[in-house]
């Protein structure tokens, strides 16, 4: 039973492979860990496991969104340029309004670590009252994509996307996120804030 400051968030692992058994889905539980820590005000996740498959993935966030009312929706894979990498695709296709700030940042925070960011396709959109954010496929890379990158003495040197979520998210008329600022600092105006 969720409450109005409940947030929802969709979590949709996109793999052939995984969603087929062929190997363990380590997206899902990648998001689940890393939201544990880092969000401080109650939360509750709906996962889905799905195919590399345009009409479903489309499908699975309208699902999300529409019926289940997640105020954020995370997926994970399918954001290459292989012929059936399809999430951005799929995910521009339900928008309402196209969030381009996230996808470039979150090939910049990759950069960092390896060349071949730049072959990622991740987008941002709003659907209704949510966020949908495509992320990278594997486990170090969300954690990076949504944390941001640290100084060898642990202090962050680039922050992560996750910062500006919890502000986007009250923007568009869900409840107001809190995080760890130990794992990622949310940033909003000083008039959006509220005591806490």
């Amino acid at each position: 039973m969720t409450t109005p400051d409940t947030l929802v968030v969709g979590l949709v692992s996109i793999s052939d492979r995984a969603s087929t058994g062929i190997y363990e889905d380590k997206g899902i539980p990648a998001l689940q860990e890393w939201l544990g820590k880092a969000l401080t005000t109650p939360w509750q996740a709906e996962t889905r496991l799905i195919a590399d498959d345009r009409p479903g993935i489309e499908a699975t966030l309208i699902e999300l969104v529409d019926h289940c009312g997640c105020h954020l929706v995370l997926t994970t894979g399918g954001t290459g340029p292989a012929p059936r990498d399809l999430t951005p695709e799929a995910t521009l296709a339900v928008a309402d309004k196209e969030m381009p700030g996230f996808g470039e940042e979150m090939r910049r925070i990759s950069l960092n670590f390896v060349p071949t960011a730049i072959l990622s396709r991740q987008v941002a959109v709003i659907r209704k009252q949510a966020l949908i954010v495509n992320l990278p496929g594997q486990p170090k890379s969300i954690r990076e994509t949504l944390e941001g990158v640290r100084a060898a003495d642990g202090s962050v040197s680039h922050v992560g996307i996750f910062a500006a979520i919890p502000y986007c998210i009250d923007l568009i008329g869900g409840p107001y996120a809190e995080t760890d600022p130990q794992v990622i600092q949310a940033f909003r105006p000083k008039s959006a804030l509220r005591p806490r």
